[in-house]
């Protein structure tokens, strides 16, 4: 009989990011505060036997939001990646049939196909017995891109490096938001080029970072900030009048989630939220989610 394994990979929100110059090889390092959320794509992973093939599908969930064309071989896509470097730590073949369906929107700044990748690798681990620890499994990750190592564990955890190194931070315990899913596109290459192109001078931020995710003071949306949010921005300029109008709404600051084009506003309560994803929908004609957080991995084993 088969065993399977179903996980919800959640999203995250970075509530600060401090994006550096970029070195040698063009990489930018970063410090950031990270929180996973409710919002999240189902993955199901089933093991087997030795001599069949791995088997793929990626599609999207019939509760997504915002849907785009998977348009993406599935051999690129992150999940699929992280089986195929799994086997390659192991050194065999781990048999699987794999099924993503997606709510978390493809190139919104939510790290979706990160969080897929992580799930993944703690699925196969999982299914084999194969016993590796959390950190050798962001080690893996790491390879991956640079979101992967901190959905490893999600949660809170302060990021930094490029994203290989992940302090998990037990001071906030609770998170209501409302993310908002424009339909504009940022490529996060594209994001990254017009940030090295802006005209400024600023001291790293790196530091407001550690502050803010170390308080133990209640976060407040006017404390979030993200070193990005101006070249996702420049990159979709429809998405600076959508802030304006989401922060008009809310009476309070509204952000871009990582590197756009998602945007995000933080909300007292469950109930403050839902009202105000309810009149966001109603008023900016946008899809709108009520998420709380920190969220873990949850698992279903069969």
């Amino acid at each position: 009989m088969a065993i399977s394994v179903q996980v919800q990979a959640p999203a995250k929100l970075n509530l600060a990011l401090a994006v550096g110059p970029p070195d040698e090889r063009g990489m930018h390092p970063i410090r950031s505060w990270m929180v996973t959320v409710s919002l999240a794509d189902d993955l199901e992973v089933t093991r087997l036997q030795d001599t069949r093939k791995s088997h793929y599908a990626v599609l999207w969930h019939a509760e997504a939001r915002r849907r785009r064309e998977i348009d993406w071989p599935v051999s690129r896509d992150l999940s699929v990646r992280a089986h195929l470097a799994l086997q390659q730590h192991v050194g065999r073949t781990l048999p699987v049939r794999m099924k993503l369906l997606k709510r978390i929107p493809a190139g919104g700044g939510l790290g979706g196909g990160s969080s897929d990748a992580a799930a993944m690798l703690h699925a196969v681990n999982a299914l084999f017995e194969l016993g590796l620890a959390d950190d050798v499994l962001r080690g893996i990750a790491a390879g991956l891109g640079c979101d992967v190592p901190f959905f490893i564990g999600g949660g809170s955890a302060l990021v930094h490096g490029f994203g290989e190194q992940v302090e998990p931070l037990d001071r906030l315990t609770e998170l209501h938001a409302v993310v908002v899913l424009p339909d504009s596109v940022c490529p996060t290459g594209q994001v990254y080029g017009a940030f090295d192109e802006l005209d400024r001078v600023t001291a790293s931020r790196a530091g407001d970072v550690e502050v803010l995710a170390r308080s133990g003071a209640a976060l407040r949306s006017d404390s979030v900030f993200n070193d990005l949010a101006a070249a996702a921005i420049r990159v979709a300029p429809g998405l600076g009048t959508h802030l304006q109008q989401l922060g008009d709404l809310a009476q309070r600051p509204a952000h871009v989630a990582g590197s756009g084009s998602s945007l995000f506003v933080l909300c007292d309560d469950p109930l403050h939220a839902e009202q105000l994803a309810e009149a966001a929908e109603r008023r900016l004609g946008l899809p709108a989610l009520a998420v709380r957080g920190p969220q873990r991995l949850l698992w279903v084993r069969s």
